[in-house]
């Protein structure tokens, strides 16, 4: 009698393998989306830190920039905003690739910050200057309204 495995085991066998490694990845790939939307979050809540500073040394009046936040960072304020608020560190989108950058604008008195996240289809993070943040769906194609600074947290 001759001791071993047939060829029917050893396909079961790497079929299971197979199949729990698909699952492992995929899991994999779900949590990795969540850290980088989870990095978002928190790096929006960091602007809003840093912008709230600046509005407390400057009258109460926020910076009147609109577009994308290396704008605010390079350009509109680099000495002020960026080396005193932000300790000489623009925060970037953790994947810099389809999703893009933060966005900010602001009418001096309020502002919006946003960014896409990678978890929802249309999901975008959103932070104003009236304390709301949170999570808002949007069309295919649509991005958020903040012209002017104007919260479209309802």
């Amino acid at each position: 009698m001759k001791k071993g495995f047939t060829l029917i085991e050893l396909l079961v066998v790497i079929s299971i393998i197979a199949i729990l490694a698909g699952f492992g990845t995929a899991r994999y790939l779900t949590a990795e989306r969540q850290t980088r939307d989870t990095q978002r979050k928190s790096d929006l809540n960091q602007y809003r830190l840093a912008l709230e500073n600046y509005a407390s040394a400057n009258g109460t009046l926020y910076p009147p920039v609109c577009g994308n936040v290396s704008s605010l960072c390079n350009y509109s304020l680099p000495s002020i905003f960026k080396n005193t608020y932000l300790a000489n560190a623009c925060l970037q989108d953790p994947r810099l690739t389809t999703n893009g950058d933060y966005y900010y604008c602001s009418n001096s008195y309020q502002y919006a910050l946003w960014a896409k996240l990678e978890t929802g289809t249309n999901d975008y993070y959103i932070v104003c200057s009236n304390g709301r943040s949170g999570k808002k769906t949007y069309s295919a194609g649509q991005t958020p309204d903040i012209s002017g600074g104007a919260c479209p947290l309802q």
